[in-house]
């Protein structure tokens, strides 16, 4: 029994190893520490992140947001997709970046919104099939990009990223990451589709005809 449990141990460390060197080093290439460098996409993906208690970006947010208005602003995308947590009313990830966004003076057409982004999965799964994205780059901290990256990638959408780690991150942040890549491995392999689907909203559009 003993040797049973330490054989299926040593398997499961070696799949976690595996996997994680399978994200991290198979997306190297595709990932960008300065806007300056990245190149051109149709759309920049801003993943959802945690609010505060009164319903503002959290720093790690405005750092993702600052770097999509930063590549739109230097031409290297034409649209920005939100995507990130509505499930309910009183949790709305998008509106308020929505908000932040038309602050800055971004116009409000070349900004959509995915109500629908619960995971990092969702969110490149629905860039492809709901919104029609054909490339794009994800504005995200280092410890989230190779996942997000890999997902994309394996979904056959042509898929960057670009640092947005302008604040302190945290360990646990890198730490969970070890973990999530595999749930993304799963979710590839199955097919996973998203909780949501629905009607198909072209990126290629005005984002103010959709709600």
């Amino acid at each position: 029994m003993m040797r049973a449990i330490l054989y299926a141990a040593a398997a499961l460390a070696a799949f976690i190893i595996l996997t994680n060197l399978l994200v991290d080093v198979g997306t190297r290439r595709y990932i960008y520490t300065t806007v300056a460098d990245a190149p051109i996409a149709q759309v920049v993906l801003i993943p959802g992140a945690p609010l505060t208690a009164s319903g503002e970006l959290t720093p790690v947010f405005v750092d993702r947001v600052n770097t999509a208005i930063a590549l739109y602003e230097s031409k290297k995308v034409r649209k920005i997709l939100v995507s990130g947590d509505n499930g309910t009313v009183d949790h709305n990830e998008v509106n308020a970046v929505l908000v932040y966004l038309l602050g800055k003076g971004v116009p409000g057409e070349d900004i959509f919104l995915d109500h629908a982004g619960f995971d990092t999965y969702s969110s490149m799964y629905r860039a492809k099939y709901i919104f029609g994205v054909s490339s794009l780059i994800v504005a995200s901290q280092t410890f989230h990009l190779p996942r997000a990256v890999f997902i994309g990638r394996e979904l056959d959408l042509v898929t960057y990223g670009v640092s947005a780690d302008e604040g302190s991150v945290l360990m646990r942040n890198y730490v969970r990451e070890v973990f999530a890549n595999e749930k993304a491995v799963f979710d590839l392999v199955v097919h996973t589709q998203p909780k949501y689907l629905g009607e198909t909203i072209p990126i290629t559009g005005d984002g103010r005809n959709y709600p």
